[in-house]
């Protein structure tokens, strides 16, 4: 049949003799009239038809500007990535940290704490990879990504995928973990922890294969990465399920917590950990999936810089954040910071003592 081409205004996918495709006006500011007019072309043996009606016809081609909006629109762009890029690049540093202090003191060794170097872990998973699809997708200005179909592009988008539901996925296990301590006070919470890393690592690595052999056999064509293909709610449909039950999770620990810092038999000690334990998930439950809940509910092409803009921008500095909620703010780390700090300070002073007394007795 017909491959996949590009006319220079719109990307047509492959198709069999005899069939035919149909496609709207572009959205391409400055150029076409908003216009509800469909394009189709017929393949042929000979191969694609000419578009029709034409374009300038149907979508009633508007006076040609200057070249500052094109110039405008890079620069736009441009400047997007440096920020996204900034972004993941701050929250790589400050994770890598995080991770290192809670491996490092073993009084934080406890499954609170490898729980969160397990979301951890995920988030830089998630800023890597999208620094990988950069480098691999954008490497050279001269490919066009409408027909770009290599084996190293479509597992960097596999990657991606990878990350972003693992990263989400952690994020319930963490809501789970919680309402676990909360309801089961006197069980010990070390038997769930291989029940959690196979939610939060197994379950995205099972929906991205099955993601991966249905584009493999069903709709093996570009990059993997339009998002208007209807196989992409095999990815979007379990992040929208993780998101929902985090958000019946963030409900019942609300309502938990409520009773028990009204019970009089709660200790204000107690109190004061479950307030502790709580403060930072649920600020990170409805922080981290409301904006993909309101988006997930418009097609892709709706809100498109909105949706760059919280997706990449924003969302580049959520592994940043989540650092800083559960380990640079965390005064249990900041103790422990503090009490080693201490001891090192008075085994240099000690050192350098027994040094000076050497000296003088010498």
């Amino acid at each position: 049949g017909c491959q996949t081409a590009w006319d220079g205004v719109s990307c047509w996918p492959a198709v069999p003799v005899g069939q035919s495709h149909t496609v709207a006006c572009p959205d391409v500011p400055h150029i076409f009239k908003k216009s509800k007019v469909l394009i189709y072309r017929n393949c042929t043996e000979l191969g694609w038809s000419p578009p029709s009606p034409p374009y300038y016809s149907a979508c009633e081609l508007e006076a040609a500007g200057d070249s500052n909006n094109t110039e405008a629109k890079a620069s736009y762009f441009i400047t997007m990535k440096v920020l996204y890029t900034c972004g993941y690049s701050t929250s790589l540093v400050a994770l890598f940290l995080a991770v290192a202090i809670f491996s490092c003191f073993r009084k934080l060794h406890c499954t609170r704490n490898s729980i969160h170097i397990h979301f951890f872990t995920s988030f830089i998973l998630r800023g890597a990879a999208v620094l990988i699809k950069d480098a691999v997708l954008f490497s050279d200005d001269s490919v066009d990504h409408c027909t770009m179909s290599t084996v190293k592009c479509k597992a960097s988008i596999a990657f991606v995928q990878y990350s972003v539901l693992a990263n989400f996925y952690w994020l319930l296990v963490e809501g789970m973990y919680l309402q676990t301590l909360l309801l089961l006070t006197f069980t010990s919470d070390r038997s769930y922890i291989w029940w959690y890393i196979l939610i939060g690592w197994g379950v995205p690595m099972l929906t991205v294969c099955v993601w991966v052999v249905t584009r493999l056999q069903y709709d093996d064509h570009g990059c993997w990465d339009d998002y208007s293909s209807p196989y992409w709610w095999l990815i979007k449909a379990p992040i929208l399920l993780a998101i929902f039950v985090n958000f019946l999770i963030f409900l019942n620990v609300t309502r938990m917590l409520a009773q028990k810092i009204r019970s009089p038999d709660i200790s204000k000690n107690y109190k004061q950990q479950y307030m502790r334990l709580t403060k930072s998930t649920l600020l990170l439950i409805p922080l981290f999936g409301v904006h993909y809940v309101v988006f997930a509910l418009f097609p892709e092409h709706i809100g498109v810089d909105a949706r760059l803009y919280f997706e990449l921008v924003l969302g580049s500095y959520q592994g940043f954040l989540v650092a800083l909620l559960y380990c640079f703010l965390n005064g249990e780390v900041q103790a422990e910071i503090k009490r080693n700090w201490g001891k090192w300070q008075s085994s240099m002073e000690s050192n350098v003592f027994n040094m000076a007394t050497q000296d003088f007795t010498a």
